[in-house]
């Protein structure tokens, strides 16, 4: 097909469903059963000249950035790098630290992102269905460490309606044309 990059998760331990966190999810052997796949597919992908990005999201094993960046060293391959998705990094009862947890998440991977989401959140935990802009997601604060941290890569619009699209595009190039006009911070 001649990608060069495959977006991919790291699931769950819910047989039922692959968007339901599962409590054995924390569990050692879900760790170690995700992080053998991934290993395999992070070969495959050395051999086949591809990057894998995966998303560190509530519902999976890797929940987090910290998790996030445990897998990449533990695999240790450049064939290997995330999607973020901020809308889907916040458990239950975080949202009130957002500025927090984006700024540890991108010190975490933000040199390893490949990939980002657009899409917002009305709430914290499984939270991230909302049209970008429709929801409590700190777009100024997500779009500045996007610039802060160099990334290059694609800005994936989902989670939205056809009809929401124009809205959230301009949503979007607003925010950016601001983020461009405005000034690097100090030592940038």
């Amino acid at each position: 097909m001649g990608t060069a990059m495959i977006h991919l998760c790291t699931g769950t331990r819910d047989a039922e469903n692959m968007w339901r966190r599962h409590p054995d999810n924390d569990l050692p052997a879900a760790w170690r059963d995700m992080a053998t796949c991934v290993r395999e597919a992070a070969d495959i992908a050395r051999r086949t000249g591809v990057v894998l990005a995966f998303e560190p999201e509530v519902n999976n094993v890797v929940d987090s950035a910290q998790k996030a960046r445990r897998l990449l060293d533990e695999i240790g391959s450049p064939h290997l790098k995330v999607t973020i998705d901020p809308a889907n990094i916040f458990h239950a009862g975080e949202l009130p630290r957002m500025r927090e947890i984006l700024d540890t998440a991108f010190a975490l991977v933000g040199k390893d992102i490949v990939l980002a989401h657009a899409k917002d959140l009305d709430h914290d935990g499984d939270a991230g269905h909302r049209a970008a802009g429709q929801g409590k997601l700190d777009y100024d604060r997500y779009l500045s460490l996007l610039h802060t941290y160099g990334f290059r890569g694609p800005l994936l619009l989902h989670g939205l309606s056809e009809v929401q699209v124009p809205g959230c595009v301009a949503f979007l190039r607003e925010k950016l044309a601001r983020l461009a006009s405005a000034p690097l911070p100090p030592g940038r």
